[in-house]
């Protein structure tokens, strides 16, 4: 995947649904398997409780930083067992729900199968299975590796490489509560047999039979590229980046020819090739980073494939290069995408090339041949509101894989046949949704006049919308697009008679790269007047009302959440976030934070600029609480979050609480009839992680949000 390798789209989107493994094996034909490897769990025990192998979390908060904070966060900690008690008997009967939902969608949300030439491999039960090609139903599988003798914690497959000869497999493995993964290299023999373990790597690409290249991430850096030769038993450094603004991964064309290098920040790419017929020369350098230029790099009949933002208009093009003589000044366009368009993800096949794009809202095609040089346009179904490609596509398949889903439809897979230039659908089963809830796509306009895409569900036939709960949510940052996958918890709430708004706003992604700068450093506010107008407007048409309204963002997205709080709070009744960023300007004067310099990018570096540390004094949650009739708030962050420093968020919480003590304290509070206190709630789960915690966490998490809602909103009693 072209797109695969853009840092900022690798940042957690927090949703449940891709958290929970759903077996199509029995459990016990999984632990027979199991019982035939316990030589090689033994093998990774050794190895893992090893101090010099295991690899140490970053994610612990330094002991400074811990011991200011302790009495703070034990407080909280007390706080939220108190306060809890009133939830849990609400927490509960949603929690069996929603595990009913996701049973009742699992096969929806199974793990995908993974080809690698004639074989497939697939991930479930926290085991890897490989299965020749057309056998997977008939239950000749071979268990290759099984996690449940790994001494980490609820730990994840997160990628598996497979060697070209298929006798050696890479997999990263990590656990639930820390963002950093070791690589467990297995020789696959007859009885696969662990060669080695790697720790603290993040990305990783076999180049031969016996080299594998792999990153190192420290603090959520990636600065060093090594080269492992499993056949010498050695390895070396390759590359080492020294701007700390930059990140580096590794891809592997889809032809096989090339390892890239790719080193990004947010403005900027430097890509470097590492030829896979010699591994062992120095790797070559395409195009020297320009501020500005990102591009990606694929590879066909020794010609360069370059996706970049490079020229005019603003936004992505398709141009080629021939190997030799890889320089901008060799950059030939073939392609570009339509303005205010966003570029989802594009993928190379041998004659084609396939784009997935969203504008206006709705999802289509444009498949490019490279041999008549012509642009196929494909409408996809008008419901679709996300997709995901089918993982490592054949680079020769005549007709690929995806899947279509929206925040209340399970994913319906679908097939385009390249060929025959058709597109069918693979329903296993019957899924409702489109017959039981209605869709609209409003605009609203901003400040500035700039229309704002606005994607509403409701229950169909619905009356007296104006009466029914509104969840809002927004993100806005990075250029990301707000998570539109599927969540089982969805369903729940349009049955429940709620309807569900999804705000996209500036700094995000849906419009494309403009999109994402009228909303960023300087221009923040964009976003948050974006916000604001949105749901005033969906008030203005009837849907739902404040006292009726609830807002619900993630990790970034809690700065325009947080300031709406700030500056409109009679425009909700209650309001959730997940491991928010709410504190901008003291984490971006601490450049000792993991990602204070990379982040400079998205939201400006007040540490030398001195105008843009007063525009973000001016929106940052933090600096611009005051006492005033705030809504009621419930925080869930972890304890070891590197994302997102716990200090800022405990600051956050005690600023807050003295300022809505100092509004009702005053006179003219107690004269005004039905005011009351809000809830003010923090709790801290122990842990690294930032937005994906193991599939039991998130589901609790997501019971618990849920169910503080219903209270704040007086749903409860309806219940």
């Amino acid at each position: 995947m072209f797109l695969g390798s853009i840092y900022f789209l690798r940042l957690l989107k927090g949703s449940t649904s891709h958290c929970k493994n759903h077996s199509k094996y029995s459990v016990s034909a999984v632990l027979r398997s199991c019982s035939q490897t316990k030589l090689q769990a033994f093998f990774f025990a050794k190895y893992l409780r090893n101090p010099s192998v295991v690899p140490h979390s970053h994610g612990a908060i330094r002991s400074w930083r811990f011991l200011s904070c302790k009495d703070l966060l034990e407080s909280e900690q007390e706080n939220w067992r108190a306060c809890s008690a009133k939830y849990m008997a609400m927490t509960k009967r949603i929690k069996q729900r929603l595990e009913a939902h996701y049973d009742k969608y699992s096969s929806s949300l199974s793990s995908p199968v993974i080809r690698f030439g004639e074989y497939v491999y697939f991930e479930e039960n926290g085991c890897i299975f490989r299965s020749k090609l057309g056998e997977i139903d008939e239950g000749n599988n071979e268990i290759l590796l099984g996690t449940e003798a790994l001494p980490f914690h609820n730990s994840l497959i997160q990628r598996i490489r497979i060697c070209p000869d298929h006798r050696c497999m890479a997999a990263a493995i990590k656990s639930a509560h820390s963002e950093e993964s070791a690589c467990i290299v297995v020789k696959l023999n007859t009885l696969p047999k662990v060669e080695c373990i790697i720790p603290n790597v993040f990305s990783f690409e076999w180049a031969t039979h016996e080299i594998l290249f792999y990153t190192t991430q420290k603090n959520l850096q990636c600065h060093h590229v090594y080269l492992c030769d499993f056949n010498k038993k050695h390895s070396e450094l390759v590359y080492t980046e020294h701007d700390a603004r930059y990140f580096v991964d590794l891809y592997r064309t889809k032809d096989k020819r090339f390892l890239t290098i790719n080193s990004n920040s947010k403005n900027a790419s430097e890509v470097w090739l590492v030829d896979c017929h010699q591994p062992f020369k120095s790797p070559v350098l395409v195009q020297q980073r320009t501020e500005g230029v990102i591009y990606h790099v694929e590879h066909r009949n020794n010609e360069l494939y370059i996706l970049t933002t490079y020229g005019d208009p603003v936004g992505y093009k398709l141009m080629k290069a021939p190997v030799d003589s890889c320089g901008l000044e060799n950059w030939l366009s073939i392609y570009t995408v339509k303005e205010n368009t966003k570029l989802i993800d594009l993928e190379v096949f041998k004659d084609y090339c396939v784009a997935f794009l969203k504008f206006c809202g709705h999802l289509y095609l444009d498949i490019f041949s490279f041999v008549s040089n012509s642009v196929r346009n494909v409408k996809l179904p008008a419901w679709a509101c996300s997709f995901e490609l089918d993982p490592h596509p054949e680079y020769t398949a005549s007709t690929f894989y995806f899947w279509l889903l929206s925040p209340v439809q399970p994913p319906v897979r679908f097939a385009y046949s390249l060929m025959k230039n058709s597109l069918i659908e693979h329903t296993e089963q019957e899924v409702p949704v489109t017959m039981n809830c209605h869709t609209v796509r409003l605009e609203a306009k901003s400040k500035d006049e700039t229309c704002v895409p606005i994607t509403v569900f409701h229950k169909a036939n619905s009356k007296e919308l104006r009466r029914m709960p509104l969840l809002v949510h927004v993100y806005g940052a990075y250029g990301i697009d707000l998570n539109m996958s599927f969540k089982a918890e969805n369903l729940m709430l349009i049955k429940d008679g709620w309807i569900l708004a999804y705000c996209h706003v500036r700094g995000g992604g849906e419009l494309g790269l403009r999109w994402h700068k009228d909303g960023s450093t300087t221009k923040k506010h964009n976003g948050i007047q974006d916000l604001q107008a949105c749901i005033k407007l969906l008030h203005e048409l009837g849907y739902s009302q404040p006292a009726l309204t609830a807002l619900m963002s993630v990790s970034a997205g809690g700065v325009l959440a947080g300031a709406l709080y700030n500056n409109d709070p009679h425009l909700i009744r209650a309001m959730v976030l997940q491991a928010p960023f709410l504190d901008v300007l003291n984490t971006m004067l601490d450049p000792h934070l993991p990602l204070t310099v990379e982040e400079q990018e998205e939201w400006g570096n007040p540490l030398v600029d001195e105008t843009c540390r007063e525009y973000i004094q001016s929106y940052c949650p933090y600096q611009n609480i005051r006492p005033q009739n705030y809504p009621s708030v419930f925080i869930t962050a972890s304890e070891n979050d590197q994302r997102i420093p716990l200090a800022g968020l405990l600051r956050y919480i005690c600023k807050l609480r003295k300022a809505v003590q100092a509004f009702h304290a005053q006179d003219n509070c107690t004269k005004v009839k039905g005011l009351q206190m809000p809830n003010i709630l923090l709790d801290v789960q122990p842990g690294g992680s930032h937005c994906a915690p193991s599939w039991d966490d998130s589901l609790n998490q997501a019971s618990t949000q849920l169910a503080f809602l219903y209270k704040e909103l007086g749903l409860d009693k309806r219940q």
